[in-house]
């Protein structure tokens, strides 16, 4: 340990800090999910993010190698990612849609066996309460520290299990 260089120290540092923060992202998913605050799919996400706007606390926008090359959706990511950095909502950039949804339950799939679009995942504050959750500090943190990095929209590479 005392022989490694400062830069294989900041990479441990790195990924420990990737890890934690993929964990805290999969803990806000799964306690928002029962509550019902969760917004899924990139026209969906529109539509709840122009009726209020104020009530969505992150947005997760995720992708697989084969979506790089889908230029309309990255022309929708742009225009999400523009109104939500005008409102002070929080980004991720999620790589692995198959692991997101498995978190989100279902596998990915919708009744009737069509394929969900998890392009675009809005987390929103219950109406009830001032969510405090933990997780979501972690995440609100890690996006105010990318943003003080130039990162504005950071990417979380979710584990497989």
């Amino acid at each position: 340990m005392f022989n490694m260089t400062f830069e294989e120290l900041n990479g441990d540092y790195s990924q420990e800090r990737m890890d934690t923060v993929a964990t805290a992202l999969e803990e806000v998913l799964t306690s928002a999910l029962p509550q019902g605050c969760i917004t899924v799919g990139v026209y969906e996400a529109a539509k709840s993010l122009n009726v209020d706007p104020d009530n969505v606390v992150l947005c997760i926008l995720a992708t697989d190698d084969d979506d790089v090359k889908d230029v309309a959706l990255q022309i929708h990511f742009t225009l999400i990612q523009a109104f939500c950095c005008e409102n002070d909502i929080n980004i991720l950039r999620v790589n692995n849609t198959r692991r997101l949804a498995e978190i989100l339950g279902g596998g990915g799939k919708q009744s009737g066996n069509e394929p969900l679009d998890l392009h675009c995942v809005l987390v929103t504050s219950p109406h009830s309460t001032s969510w405090k959750d933990p997780a979501l500090s972690k995440l609100n943190r890690f996006c105010r520290e990318s943003r003080c990095m130039d990162q504005w929209v950071p990417i979380i590479n979710l584990p497989e299990r």
